[in-house]
Formats: C-alpha cells, sequence, structure tokens
C-alpha cells in the first residue's frame, strides 16, 4: 500500500518541498503502514529520517497538549465551554475581553490577533499573559481568527487551575498516563541526533516581523542566527523557555498516534466517549471556519483533509511541516511529519496541496482493501 504514497512524497523530497517525511496512517487502531522517507538533518551532517524520528510539532502543541488538557478539564467540571477566562485571568479582567470564554480560545473567535512577537514587547517571559491581556481585540472579523495567542492564553488558564506549569500538568495527565518515552517539551541534547532539524536561524520571523512594522534593529539577540536543531523553531515558545500552549512539543509519529487514539471515543484512555464528541463537534456554526474544540474540521472549505474524509473529520498543522488529520466516523489516523523549513531558503514550500494529495492517495487505497 504504501508504495504509491512513498513515490509521491519521494517526488516531493525531489522537489524541495522538504528533506524528509515520516507518515503513519493507522484505521480502527491499527497501523495500516508507517515509512520514513529521506533525510531528517542536511547540515551540517546528512542524518537520514527514521521511523523513530523526532519532530518538532509546532502548532499540533495546541491540540495534543492545550486541547487535550482543556478536554480533561472540562470533563472533570473544573472548566466548561462558556466559563469566562477573566475569572481565573486578571488580564483579561479589562474592557473588550471580559466576556471572552474557553470556548472562544479553543475555537479561536477570541478576536484577538493572530499573532505578535512578545520576545520584542517584554524581557521577561512571566510577562507575555500582561502584552496579550494587553493587546486589542479585533471585531469586525467573520468570527474564527485562528492564533496563537488563544492557545497561549488557555494554557496560562490551565496552570492557574492546576498550580502547576504546562510541562508538569501534561507529563502528569497525558505523557505519564499514556507510557510515552519520545514525547516532551525541550528534548535532551542526547536525543539530539534523533530529532529532525529546522531552519537556519529565524529569518522568517524576523522578515514577518519587519513586514509588520515592528522595529528589530539592534535585536539580533531576539533572532537565532545559529541552525535550529533539537530546540523549538517557534520565537514565541522558544522565549517562553520552550513551553507554551501553542508549540514546543516533540515527538514521533508512533507516539503521536498514541496521542491521536485519545480523541476517538473506542479508543481513549483518558477522555469519556461524551467528551470525545466535541473534536467532531462544530462550535463555529456560521462562520467562516468549522472548527471543534481546538480542531479544524474536513467541512471547512479548502481543508488540508482532501476531498475524502467525512465531513466530521479533524486535524491540525504544525508550522514546520506537520500535519494530523483524524475520521471518527471511520476510525482512521493520518500523520504526516515533515521538516519543511530545514535546508530550503524563504518563501518555504507551502505543503497543503500535498497533505491533501497524501490523504486522498491513502482514502483510495483503504477503501479499496
Amino acid at each position: 500500500m504504501s508504495d504509491r504514497i512513498s513515490q509521491f512524497l519521494s517526488q516531493r523530497i525531489d522537489a524541495g518541498d522538504f528533506p524528509s517525511a515520516v507518515y503513519l496512517v493507522a484505521k480502527k487502531g491499527e497501523i495500516v503502514t508507517h515509512e520514513a522517507l529521506g533525510n531528517a538533518v542536511v547540515e551540517p551532517e546528512l542524518l537520514e529520517a527514521k521511523k523513530d524520528t523526532i519532530y518538532d510539532l509546532a502548532s499540533l502543541t495546541k491540540p495534543l497538549v492545550t486541547g487535550l488538557l482543556a478536554a480533561l478539564f472540562i470533563e472533570r467540571k473544573t472548566l466548561s465551554l462558556e466559563h469566562r477566562v477573566s475569572a481565573h485571568l486578571g488580564e483579561f479582567d479589562v474592557e473588550g475581553k471580559r466576556m471572552i470564554t474557553v470556548r472562544d480560545l479553543l475555537t479561536h473567535t477570541s478576536h484577538l490577533p493572530a499573532w505578535r512577537p512578545f520576545y520584542l514587547l517584554t524581557t521577561d517571559p512571566l510577562d507575555v499573559i500582561a502584552e496579550i491581556g494587553r493587546m486589542n481585540v479585533e471585531y469586525g472579523s467573520d468570527g474564527v481568527t485562528y492564533g496563537d495567542p488563544n492557545s497561549i492564553a488557555m494554557a496560562a488558564l490551565l496552570e492557574r487551575l492546576s498550580g502547576n506549569s504546562l510541562d508538569k500538568l501534561a507529563g502528569d495527565e497525558i505523557f505519564g498516563p499514556l507510557r510515552l518515552k519520545d514525547t516532551c517539551f525541550n528534548p535532551s541534547e542526547k536525543d539530539k541526533r534523533r530529532i529532525a532539524a529546522n531552519e537556519n536561524g529565524n529569518e522568517y520571523e524576523k522578515q514577518t516581523c519587519m513586514e509588520q512594522g515592528f522595529s528589530v534593529e539592534g535585536r539580533e539577540d531576539a533572532f537565532r542566527s545559529s541552525l535550529i536543531w533539537g530546540e523549538v523553531h517557534d520565537g514565541n515558545a522558544k522565549f517562553m523557555h520552550g513551553v507554551s500552549g501553542h508549540a514546543g512539543l516533540f515527538s514521533t509519529a508512533a507516539e503521536v498516534f498514541i496521542l491521536a487514539r485519545q480523541f476517538l471515543a473506542r479508543s481513549s484512555k483518558i477522555l469519556s466517549a461524551d467528551t470525545c464528541g466535541l473534536f467532531s463537534q462544530n462550535l463555529t456554526k456560521g462562520m467562516n471556519e468549522d472548527r471543534s474544540l481546538s480542531f479544524q474540521l474536513a467541512s471547512t472549505p479548502g481543508s488540508t483533509a482532501g476531498s475524502l474524509m467525512s465531513p466530521q473529520s479533524f486535524g491540525h498543522l504544525g508550522f514546520t511541516g506537520t500535519s494530523l488529520w483524524i475520521d471518527p466516523v471511520m476510525e482512521r489516523v493520518f500523520i504526516l511529519l515533515t521538516n519543511r523549513t530545514h535546508n530550503h531558503g524563504l518563501p518555504f514550500a507551502n505543503i497543503n496541496s500535498v497533505r491533501r494529495r497524501f490523504h486522498d492517495l491513502f482514502i483510495e487505497e483503504i477503501d479499496n482493501i
């Protein structure tokens, strides 16, 4: 089955979209195929990608840690979707933000801006939530404005409710119970050669800052100039010591699969079936994007799910080139991990068409079994 897909992905590697790809597809809890292609590191040395290569998951952190923990807190009735964030984050107890709810953060309907370089706005990572509190809400949009501040604030809310840091909370509630060995924030230096490398410096974020009118003069310290390998690529997550609700998680395809199973009613060891239903429920009906709790739904026009998944399927992407889609109707999981920012000048390749084709090819194959 994997020959056709490996050939397709190898062509994209040869075309320069990304230097490596590890993919895993499962059906009804069983892995159908799991393969590795290309080189996880091209410079300063060639290191071949393997099935157990560890990737910087980037924004997959949002559902796999922040969203999963939020769902757990909702199930325990520590939180509800309609819970006001300002009840626990005093930084939100200001004009324009008092009405923001947990639902708003988890569905990206808070009207907070999509992104800000917090490492240029403050010198103290502990002030990031205060900076979000000072951000202007941008009402007048269609409803969904996908962005990092939502997940950063949601993680801060979870930390204050639990009294634990996000990495400690994730370890106690997710990584430990699931016996995950390769999933973590801030991976150990000893595992560096197992990790797929990313961008050589933070040139992409530097250019984005300048395009948005932020002064970068004299702030070279904020943008790494060396190869980003073994540490988080995202600048804000790096500023926050590698632990944030929007980015920072590292893992392998096999352990992403274990995490993915926690969102499915028949296989979750963490959540009840009713709670799992929140991940395929459209919580933003009538808006510009169909979103469930922490995920985009396949019913969103132009989603990377492709054309053959059930409309209730839910998924998420990571900037570094990672993606996860889950079809709860057919009980299928699709994982594609790449490092598109490595050994590639700007602009990075837009691989959304690759993701769609990857999903469609596999579904065509699976349906013929």
